[in-house]
């Protein structure tokens, strides 16, 4: 196990893979227990930036040389989110495909799902104890099945996958905050992703903090050994990505298979791509986008990371 994280814990035997009212949503607190998410506080929180963020490989969890770790574990810090502590955090991660949408309801704590093979033993001894979100995860189910969206499906026993847990142990250590997963649909595309995150824009004002958690160029057969030079259509996709939000070319972005570089080669295919639209859209098309990490490992693993912030509601 890496150094900083005291709050892992080894998980239960046999965890499992998977397991509107428009009110204020819960408050957290240190107890990290189901009383976090239940607790219903009153105000009007200013509204959250979105985030896409990069976790790369799961060894991220361990691995104190990946340079990304840093950039993870400096979030809070460096008050990358603001000032503001989220009172809850959606994250829409790669790793939970569904034909349509879904969310986890959880009430207490979310189960640490292992959804990766072959990893040091020490992963899997990893625990991130988040409360789960109840409250939150209906709110977006009614948002997104007003905006027509539906039938979103309510997931009552999944809890984590490591494209949430990972980043998040490194960026809120305590586990406090209370976590809600919704799902990506590979089977469409990036507008069906954009829209879908335009539908959850109004979560930001109840304190919300959206994350889309996937890799900016994933490829894993065309990974190679940490050190080698990042290839050049990495190298070039990844360009394109930074130049095209910077610069506002959202509609690019959207429909990146036709106007990107090597598209099929850095995403063959596109679930952890689509949750860069999700966290883009929740913005709004007024959003400015800001880079606010790059690195690599494993030659074409990009860990370039995105803060959305809205010029205008």
């Amino acid at each position: 196990m890496g150094q900083g994280q005291a709050k892992a814990t080894k998980p239960k035997p046999n965890a499992t893979r998977h397991q509107e009212q428009r009110g204020d949503l819960p408050l957290p607190t240190k107890s990290g227990t189901e009383e976090a998410a239940a607790r219903v506080t009153r105000g009007a929180p200013a509204a959250m930036d979105t985030f896409y963020l990069s976790h790369g490989s799961p060894t991220l969890s361990i691995d104190q040389t990946i340079p990304a770790r840093r950039f993870f574990e400096s979030w809070l810090p460096a008050r990358v989110a603001g000032n503001q502590t989220p009172r809850a955090i959606l994250v829409v991660s790669a790793h939970w495909e569904t034909a349509t949408p879904a969310v986890n309801v959880i009430r207490g704590s979310n189960d640490t799902i292992y959804d990766f093979y072959g990893f040091p033993k020490p992963m899997y001894q990893l625990k991130y104890p988040a409360p789960g979100a109840p409250d939150l995860a209906l709110r977006t189910k009614s948002l997104l099945e007003n905006a027509g969206f539906g039938p979103v499906q309510e997931d009552r026993s999944r809890g984590l996958d490591h494209g949430a847990w990972v980043p998040l142990m490194l960026m809120y250590p305590d586990a406090n905050i209370p976590v809600c997963q919704l799902s990506v649909q590979t089977d469409r595309d990036g507008t069906y992703h954009y829209n879908l995150g335009r539908a959850l824009a109004p979560l930001r004002e109840d304190g919300v903090l959206i994350l889309g958690s996937g890799s900016a160029v994933h490829n894993l057969r065309k990974m190679g050994p940490s050190g080698s030079p990042v290839p050049q259509w990495a190298a070039e996709f990844d360009t394109w990505l930074k130049d095209s939000l910077l610069s506002g070319r959202y509609e690019d972005v959207k429909r990146y298979e036709e106007k990107a570089p090597h598209a099929k080669v850095a995403h063959p295919w596109p679930d952890h791509f689509y949750p860069l639209h999700v966290a883009l859209g929740a913005a709004g098309d007024e959003s400015k986008a800001e880079l606010i990490h790059s690195s690599w490992t494993n030659a074409s693993l990009s860990y370039a990371s995105y803060r959305f912030t809205t010029t205008k509601d």
